[in-house]
């Protein structure tokens, strides 16, 4: 492998800072438009152990925002997909997937493990909520990802404490349901305020959707660059700390 591959990162950040990315373990749930992002700017930036899970394939509706979705590639495993990207990106990574739908004790048994961060990109409500409960029973840091859908805005993308979101639905149901347990804040959410655009349609052909709402190109991306940029400044931030 060409030793200069990520010269530039280090470059910007420094020797300290790589070792420190290069021997995090972080956990990405959900790989469909904001999660695949995500997970691919966390491989680029040299994380070294990196634990994927999703149970989709790729649909044709997926190609107009999703990293994965290609004419080529519908049909197949997202989690597939992106571990042939990534151990193109960097061959020394180390991937953990698992091809599958998180629900009930899977989600303790897949957070039964030190991660250094988590990033959630789940998308249907009560997974997300049980998920994001048993991460912060388990002390784990994490970044959830609200509402990219019905956005056009990007500039009014925001990172904040959950209890400061606002202006967003997925964030009013999820702070909602954690109040039932207590959960008033305590984890951060990449958000928008921007109101929501465009129409929602019933959906009888999406797995664990019951609703679909448009969605331009570019905004899921943004939001999983906006949580790969929490984890990472999280993991050097805490390093430099240590």
């Amino acid at each position: 492998m060409d030793s200069k591959w990520d010269i530039r990162t280090k470059l910007l950040l420094g020797e300290n800072a790589i070792e420190k990315l290069s021997k995090s373990h972080v956990l990405i749930v959900g790989l469909g438009g904001v999660g695949a992002y995500a997970a691919e700017m966390l491989c680029r930036a040299g994380i070294g152990t990196m634990t994927l899970v999703d149970g989709d394939t790729v649909q044709p509706s997926n190609r107009n925002r999703q990293l994965v979705a290609l004419i080529s590639t519908e049909g197949r495993a997202k989690t597939s997909i992106l571990s042939e990207r990534f151990y193109d990106i960097n061959p020394y990574i180390k991937l953990n997937i698992f091809q599958e739908y998180l629900k009930g004790t899977r989600i303790k048994e897949i957070l039964d493990i030190n991660y250094d961060y988590v990033i959630d990109a789940i998308d249907s409500l009560s997974p997300k909520v049980f998920f994001i409960r048993q991460c912060l029973t388990n002390k784990l840091p994490i970044v959830s990802s609200m509402g990219a859908g019905g956005k056009l805005d990007p500039s009014q993308v925001l990172v904040a404490d959950i209890s400061e979101s606002y202006n967003c639905a997925l964030a009013r149901m999820l702070r909602k349901r954690l109040h039932k347990f207590k959960i008033i804040s305590g984890f951060k959410v990449v958000f928008s305020p921007e109101p929501a655009a465009g129409d929602i349609e019933l959906t009888g052909n999406e797995q664990n959707k019951k609703s679909i709402i448009g969605t331009i190109s570019y905004m899921p991306a943004v939001f999983g660059c906006f949580c790969a940029s929490v984890v990472i400044n999280d993991l050097i931030y805490n390093f430099s700390k240590g």
